[in-house]
């Protein structure tokens, strides 16, 4: 099942979501699968559990695009535990739709999390890999990446969200 991406302005966007203490059963595996399908048919590299309404804290990243099954990765209950190095691109968001911006995170980062059996692991991530987990995981946190941009920056384009919200053409 393909969810809705929610979009900016979502309340499910801006808390904290909860833990997940109930793994490996088959409405978790479901709901994984969905979430994957939900990213690829919005053709994003990382969804977050809040960015399809559920406030939990789940998120999944392929960063392969669905090219490689081997790069999958599902993250429960995600911690960053280690950032290291400097990189700056540019970066979107499946809530925050039509815009980009330049934001500056980590080169390298290391996430501990648990998987769909509850079984805890770390992983490392350089680049591309690197962001997605510390966007991922500021969505469980409730952040979005412009909380990394300049207020002049995120100023201006929460006025053009809003324009486009009394168009009617937001959300």
């Amino acid at each position: 099942m393909v969810y809705p991406i929610v979009k900016f302005g979502d309340p499910v966007l801006e808390h904290e979501a909860a833990d997940v203490t109930e793994f490996d059963t088959p409405e978790l595996h479901k709901f994984l699968d969905d979430m994957f399908e939900s990213m690829y048919a919005a053709k994003g590299v990382g969804l977050a559990a809040p960015q399809i309404g559920f406030g939990r804290k789940i998120a999944v990243i392929d960063c392969s695009n669905g090219e490689d099954p081997a790069q999958k990765i599902v993250l429960i209950n995600p911690r960053i535990v280690h950032i290291e190095g400097r990189q700056e691109g540019e970066e979107g968001c499946l809530s925050i739709p039509g815009f980009r911006e330049q934001v500056r995170r980590a080169k390298r980062v290391t996430v501990r999390a648990q998987n769909a059996k509850g079984e805890e692991f770390e992983q490392t991530g350089e680049d591309l890999l690197a962001r997605a987990f510390l966007h991922e995981t500021d969505h469980l946190y409730g952040r979005l990446y412009i909380t990394h941009i300049s207020t002049l920056k995120r100023d201006l384009m929460k006025r053009k969200i809003k324009k486009l919200q009394r168009a009617g053409d937001w959300g």
